[in-house]
């Protein structure tokens, strides 16, 4: 498995599985070098991407794998690639959420990840189960 950032070309698959992004964020991610495309013998299988909260705290928004290559150890490795990628650009801790109903939860905490709270959104636009954050330094 290799991780690419997002090309112009990788549009479609990403977009395929990110039902949130528009044309103008796509771009935005190209341009940033925010968004990643976990590749598996020339095809994809995952992307995952982030943003940067306060200048300085990289928040890793959205990471899918493609399920036939779920429990391969994929996530894992991308991960480890992003929190690489994160210190090589100086930064000194890593931000991760996923819902409470999710089971992304055992695998951050797996590779280090610390629960450091969470947000619920009942009775709003957004209503899910309450939102688990985790931090890791790099």
């Amino acid at each position: 498995m290799i991780v690419k950032y997002m090309e112009e070309q990788d549009k479609n698959f990403v977009m395929s599985i990110d039902k949130h992004v528009k044309d103008s964020g796509y771009n935005k991610r190209v341009y940033t070098k925010t968004g990643y495309i976990m590749w598996e013998k020339e095809a994809p299988i995952g992307i995952m991407h982030y943003s940067v909260l306060w200048d300085s705290l990289p928040f890793l928004n959205f990471i899918f794998v493609d399920k036939n290559h779920r429990n391969k150890g994929i996530a894992s490795q991308a991960l480890a690639f992003w929190e690489n990628d994160m210190k090589q650009q100086g930064y000194k801790m890593a931000l991760i959420s996923t819902r409470a109903d999710e089971e992304a939860q055992h695998l951050y905490r797996k590779l280090g990840y610390i629960d450091c709270g969470g947000l619920t959104f009942h009775h709003t636009p957004f209503d899910q189960p309450m939102e688990l954050f985790f931090r890791k330094v790099l």
